[in-house]
């Protein structure tokens, strides 16, 4: 296989369309030289260029389509592509549950806070029906994603796209454990009480635009959820 200085001939390609995004040269909704010419340009085969369109494409930089004047072109920022990118990491390192939990309370804490000062009527419509739905959920399955649904919803109201996006890679990657932990508890239908509770003060206080009540809520909220769950909350030594 092709190699210059270390690298394989694909991860050629690669850098030099990540230089190019970092340097500016590239910019969103830009379209790359057509295969041919990029393998010549950077002296590589044209399978080197497909592998690394592939990776790029996976990795959400980069869209693909045919016809004329399509092509393939730099893509927009995607937020679900940093999210499935973090979950992916949280879940091969060896980051520390007490660790995770520290992340996800600065974040959340942000997220509530900047829901309060930037929250439109539009989204705590959606918040509301939110609780609405989870006060008639009777299964543990419909309960938790409807959770993890009420803490997306006040990442994304907060208008902030890079804390949204965290917030959301962060607690997809607990929602597993979450609902593993619930279904262990021995009084579940009186910790569903207390979660929709607290739901419903935290979404009080984003309807009110009190940003420090709303984030101090939110860590009271994931805490206390943490305690009762049995999830460590103590960083990792």
């Amino acid at each position: 296989m092709e190699e210059r200085e270390g690298l394989h001939a694909y991860q050629v390609v690669l850098r030099h369309i990540e230089t190019g995004i970092l340097a500016g040269t590239f910019h969103a909704g830009d379209q790359l030289p057509p295969e041919r010419d990029l393998a010549a340009q950077l002296g590589v085969g044209r399978s080197a260029v497909r592998e690394a369109m592939r990776v790029l494409q996976t990795q959400g930089l980069i869209t693909s389509s045919t016809g004329p004047g399509r092509g393939t072109r730099i893509a927009p920022a995607q937020g679900s592509a940093l999210a499935r990118i973090f979950q992916l990491h949280f879940a091969l390192s060896d980051t520390g549950s007490g660790d995770l939990t520290e992340t996800r309370v600065a974040l959340e804490r942000s997220s509530a806070a900047l829901a309060a000062q930037r929250g439109t009527p539009t989204s705590l419509r959606h918040l509301d029906a939110i609780v609405e739905a989870m006060a008639a959920a009777e299964t543990i399955d419909a309960f938790n994603r409807l959770d993890t649904e009420f803490h997306v919803l006040i990442a994304r109201a907060g208008q902030n796209q890079l804390i949204a996006d965290l917030t959301v890679a962060v607690r997809q990657s607990v929602r597993e454990a979450i609902r593993d932990a619930s279904d262990s508890l021995a009084d579940w239908p009186r910790f569903r009480v207390q979660l929709l509770r607290e739901h419903r003060e935290i979404l009080d206080a984003i309807t009110a635009g009190d940003a420090a009540a709303a984030a101090s809520l939110m860590e009271g909220h994931i805490r206390g959820a943490y305690s009762v769950l049995g999830i460590s909350s103590r960083p990792a030594d």
